[in-house]
């Protein structure tokens, strides 16, 4: 269905974006490569992984692309953990407000 309003995620090639990809503002490339980042992961980690090394506008196509692998995979408990010891306490306390208004362990 995503290929339907993304045709050109099937033209990717993960090599040749490494190589040749820049920073585009436009969705138009960034959107695409995102979903595309997502579609060859085989984890959440390997779909961060896969932004950045193909470069461009990196924190937005990780920010879709793991928004979507996050849905799809999860996140591992090594990953949440490491994540928790950089936080803030007020950070952490809204957090756990959020998984308990709605059930999230």
């Amino acid at each position: 269905m995503v290929k339907e309003y993304y045709p050109e995620i099937a033209q990717l090639d993960y090599q040749a974006l490494v190589k040749t990809y820049s920073f585009s503002e436009i969705c138009q490339k960034s959107v695409p490569q995102a979903i595309y980042c997502f579609l060859i992961s085989d984890s959440l980690e390997d779909a961060i992984r896969n932004c950045i090394s193909i470069g461009g506008d990196c924190d937005t196509t990780a920010a879709m692309s793991c928004a979507v692998a996050e849905a799809f995979y999860g996140i591992p408990n090594n990953l949440k953990e490491q994540i928790m010891e950089y936080l803030d306490i007020d950070m952490i306390e809204l957090i756990e407000k959020f998984q308990n208004k709605f059930g999230i362990k």
